[in-house]
């Protein structure tokens, strides 16, 4: 499956051919990465399927590379288990962000969220199920890290490593690996002054609330304050949306509304 930010039609012209620039293509393959949607670690498609994918000569697309190269983005491996792979998420600008969330469904954040509350859930639950007792965590610490962080890029990593941290307490590889992704993708948008208004206090309180639940040996308490944790960066991220006005809805479903 091709992601999102990487597949569709090349830009008009073409590089020597299509009129696409690699410094374009790069910038391309940066926003994908910046969004989640190629993770740290991962490794890139072929430069044949790639160049494929922009529609664009294998030449050009190497161009790309050595240009998120000296970026830090990426870096390439020889050998037998070689490629290109990624090493550095971007942070991506508020334009990227609005462009992005524009063209997401309601729908499509509604099943993004769906999946986030049951990881987030999940992992908050057997935390709690697996603490030991009478000995605390460093939750409480990333909680109050995450509240102190400068806006923008570190506040959304601060507020990353403490979901991060639940899903370490969990001891579960698969959950952990899950809410890497799925924080990659929500973060940016969350912090992002331009599309919401989230509140660090609030997010510090609901924080704490589940840091308790899970040092206290509350599993059922502890899910549950996650999921709405979860379910109130969902509202906020959808209020975001329709806040960018006319377009902001490309393919919404009938009878679909704002979160409550």
């Amino acid at each position: 499956m091709q992601h999102p930010l990487l597949g569709g039609s090349p830009a008009r012209g073409g590089d020597a051919a299509s009129g696409v620039p690699g410094e374009g293509i790069a910038q391309r393959i940066a926003t994908a990465i910046s969004l989640g949607m190629l993770s740290v670690g991962e490794r890139l498609p072929p430069e044949a399927e790639l160049a494929s994918q922009f529609g664009v000569a294998v030449a050009t697309l190497r161009k790309a590379l050595a240009t998120l190269r000296e970026q830090g983005v990426v870096e390439t491996r020889r050998g037998r288990n070689g490629g290109t792979f990624v090493v550095q998420a971007p942070f991506p600008s508020p334009d990227t962000l609005q462009t992005a969330l524009r063209r997401i469904s309601t729908v499509a954040l509604r099943d993004f969220f769906d999946e986030h509350a049951a990881v987030s859930g999940m992992a908050a639950r057997l935390a709690a199920e697996r603490a030991v007792p009478g000995v605390r965590t460093r939750l409480a610490e990333f909680a109050f890290e995450a509240r102190e962080a400068p806006a923008g890029h570190e506040r959304s990593l601060a507020d990353s490593r403490f979901h991060f941290e639940v899903a370490v307490q969990s001891h579960s590889q698969r959950l952990l690996t899950a809410e890497q992704r799925l924080q990659s993708e929500l973060s940016p948008f969350l912090w992002c002054e331009e599309i919401c208004s989230a509140s660090t206090q609030l997010a510090f309180t609901e924080h704490l609330a589940i840091v308790m639940a899970i040092e206290q040996r509350q599993p059922d308490e502890a899910q549950r304050l996650a999921v709405a944790h979860v379910r109130e960066n969902m509202r906020l991220i959808i209020e975001g949306k329709f806040a960018l006005g006319p377009g902001a809805e490309p393919s919404r479903a009938p009878g679909t509304g704002a979160a409550a």
